[in-house]
């Protein structure tokens, strides 16, 4: 039988609006919290261990499986540039009781593509590193550690490895279940005795002791800017809250010099000749100044995709004041602020300003004065090449230029101004 063109019409609007329907059914209705015996999250479990759930599993009837989200947990990202004062800003996390911390798991990511990569930084192979990154964060904020796998060389057997990147700068993965070396009420662990003590870490306990923790928070510093991350942020089954952590420019120079003695070799020979040399790579300065301000701007001009999601920390007003900027970030946060956190702070911001070489990386500063020291360290012509190279990411985060010698080594005057960047509510 024939149907004639009125029929067809009819039909194929009829079908547009069935599928309007269905549409709107799945994506107007709020979240539901599902009543699950676990703590396991609807929609968010490990992709090996855990079968998907069927819909009506654990109360949620009416939602498809992956848009449902049972204990909505705070997800947490350090977003920084290297010699910021990020990994400062991740134990103020870590020390949390109930915050699973993971420190630069995207290091793994790099590593594993960047040999297969062309070196010419070109947008394609940005396009390629940042859909990887995306897809291991979303996978590690599911408690997914099994993701990691595909990344960690050589690949860990039977689920166990001992090459995952600081393992020991994580308090989750050296304590119960994860380590039986160290109990949960053991809070300062060295990130080396927890390397030498835990051995091999398997992969399949951290992930239990992951689904344990309340919040899960990552720090990287191999995301260049906020408007990266733009598809996690607007998934609604993750809950993420982005802080994102600046520095001086003059500040992360004077750091990268110190810690990075070969890669900055031709910036010490700069400092302590006072000629710039003529093949000097300017993108070990422009890159910071040039991702700061393309991702400052898009914090600071307030997307809605970011609303709720973002907060911009300076790291000498973090120095300055530890405990009432971090009580900031807290309540930022959502999150009470324990006394872990607390204790730690006060034992890691009065110790010595010069970190040694062993522990490049360390925490333990006097956070006040490490905040300008680099004064002291960089040559005049330095600081005025760098300030004339990033001009427009110090006026827009506040940082005063210096016009004299006397002026840069007058400790008594500082170079950061008053200003208050409120998180995007």
């Amino acid at each position: 039988m024939q149907c004639s063109w009125k029929a067809v019409i009819l039909l194929a609007l009829a079908s547009i609006a069935i599928q309007y329907t269905a549409i709107r059914t799945l994506t107007s209705k709020p979240f539901q919290l599902c009543t699950l015996p676990s703590t396991q999250n609807c929609g968010l479990g490990d992709q090996e261990t855990d079968p998907p759930l069927e819909r009506g599993a654990g109360g949620c009837d009416d939602y498809p499986f992956f848009y449902v989200n049972a204990s909505r947990k705070t997800h947490i990202l350090v977003l920084a540039t290297t010699r910021s004062g990020s990994s400062f800003v991740g134990q103020l996390l870590n020390q949390h009781q109930e915050v699973f911390y993971l420190f630069e798991p995207l290091y793994h990511v790099q590593t594993t593509l960047m040999p297969r990569l062309s070196h010419s930084h070109n947008t394609a192979d940005r396009r390629v590193m940042l859909g990887a990154s995306r897809d291991l964060l979303r996978s590690l904020y599911g408690c997914d550690l099994y993701f990691l796998e595909s990344y960690i060389k050589p690949t860990p057997t039977n689920h166990t490895t001992d090459k995952l990147f600081r393992r020991g700068a994580s308090r989750a993965l050296c304590q119960q279940p994860v380590c039986d070396a160290y109990g949960p009420a053991d809070v300062n662990v060295e990130e080396g005795d927890c390397v030498k003590k835990c051995a091999l870490l398997n992969l399949t306990l951290a992930t239990e002791a992951c689904r344990e923790k309340q919040h899960v928070a990552i720090k990287t510093v191999r995301v260049p800017e906020i408007g990266d991350l733009r598809a996690l942020l607007e998934d609604p089954r993750l809950n993420i809250k982005v802080i994102q952590l600046v520095r001086d420019p003059r500040g992360i120079l004077s750091s990268r010099i110190e810690t990075f003695r070969d890669t900055y070799r031709l910036w010490r020979i700069w400092r302590a000749t006072g000629r710039k040399p003529y093949n000097l790579d300017l993108s070990q300065l422009t890159v910071v100044c040039e991702d700061y301000r393309s991702s400052v701007s898009t914090g600071l001009s307030h997307p809605y995709w970011l609303k709720g999601k973002y907060m911009l920390v300076r790291y000498e007003d973090l120095a300055k004041n530890p405990l009432a900027k971090t009580k900031e970030i807290y309540d930022y946060l959502g999150l009470p602020l324990d006394k872990n956190v607390e204790d730690w702070i006060l034992a890691n911001t009065h110790g010595s300003n010069e970190p040694s070489a062993k522990h490049k990386f360390g925490t333990l500063r006097d956070s006040a004065a490490n905040a300008e020291s680099w004064r002291l360290k960089l040559s005049y012509d330095m600081v005025e090449y760098t300030q004339t190279m990033c001009q427009k990411v110090l006026q827009q985060l506040g940082y005063k230029a210096v016009r004299s010698v006397e002026q840069l080594k007058n400790m008594s005057i500082s170079l950061v101004q008053d200003k208050s960047f409120v998180p995007f509510l």
